[in-house]
């Protein structure tokens, strides 16, 4: 559908804005998102609208959230679906999401997330993970791969950790640069991020697990032993069944939570508290 949205707007550096153009991958990933009528459905950066178009045939009414004045205002004179929209001008980062819960509506969050900020803005949706049904991203390649690395694997850091604390990761497609206007410099791929009706295993406090994660893996050559030495010793690693020459890549989501767990029970001065997020 090339409507005068697609018109005309210059991709803006400092939004991390590259626009989906390839129709066959556009299709495929409305295949994979699937949207119904009965389900509440918000696109994160809309842009031009490549997913906005064919999401809004398929349902209803779409909520979309977009930082650009300028998109979130050609949104709203789309000759075909802005009666369907929901145009909420505003910051992902800062958005608060449980605001578009509805009654026995599942919420589902899909978008093209801009590369400068897809990590930290999956950690804000990470503490919606209860409301919602379903995510689908479209990321850098190399994020995908860490969201979805296992142990022993140098993919695997603290994004994979706290992802799969809280959803199931599933890989769907990768995307070449030229299915991007204009092209990025690295591969694109989607995910599908499923958050848990009843976590695997459960984390007394969370800001206690992104603690032991971000002091492990800000030191990820280093042995646990070393890595943790200022939350743990030799001994408490130990007991939780930890090796304390394994490092960081070594140890396992519910590993992560058990020392977690012991740091809540157990607190220390609190030595991360100035490090950034990975």
């Amino acid at each position: 559908m090339n409507s005068k949205v697609h018109q005309g707007h210059r991709a803006r550096k400092r939004f991390g804005q590259n626009f989906l153009h390839d129709q066959n991958v556009i299709a495929s990933i409305v295949a994979a998102i699937n949207p119904k009528k009965d389900q509440t459905l918000v696109e994160i950066g809309p842009g031009l609208g490549a997913l906005t178009e064919p999401v809004a045939e398929l349902v209803e009414q779409l909520n979309v959230v977009e930082l650009d004045k300028d998109l979130a205002e050609r949104l709203t004179s789309h000759p075909f679906i802005r009666h369907k929209l929901t145009i909420h001008q505003a910051d992902a980062m800062r958005f608060d999401f449980s605001q578009l819960i509805e009654d026995d509506k599942p919420l589902r969050v899909f978008g093209n997330l801009p590369y400068n900020i897809s990590t930290p803005l999956m950690f804000h949706l990470f503490s919606f993970a209860n409301k919602v049904k379903d995510m689908h991203f479209m990321l850098q390649k190399e994020v995908v791969n860490r969201l979805a690395a296992g142990p022993n694997c140098k993919a695997y850091g603290r994004l994979s950790v706290m992802a799969q604390y809280y959803c199931a990761v599933t890989p769907i497609l990768e995307v070449p640069p030229g299915a991007f206007k204009p092209a990025p410099k690295v591969d694109s791929a989607v995910v599908r991020l499923t958050p848990y009706d009843e976590l695997p295993v459960v984390a007394k406090d969370v800001k206690s697990l992104n603690k032991v994660c971000t002091m492990a893996f800000n030191q990820r050559r280093k042995t646990l032993r070393n890595s943790l030495k200022k939350l743990f010793t030799e001994p408490q690693l130990e007991s939780l069944g930890i090796d304390p020459n394994h490092r960081p890549e070594n140890v396992t989501v519910a590993q992560y939570v058990a020392l977690a767990n012991w740091l809540y029970d157990n607190p220390v001065a609190d030595p991360t508290a100035d490090l950034d997020e990975e």
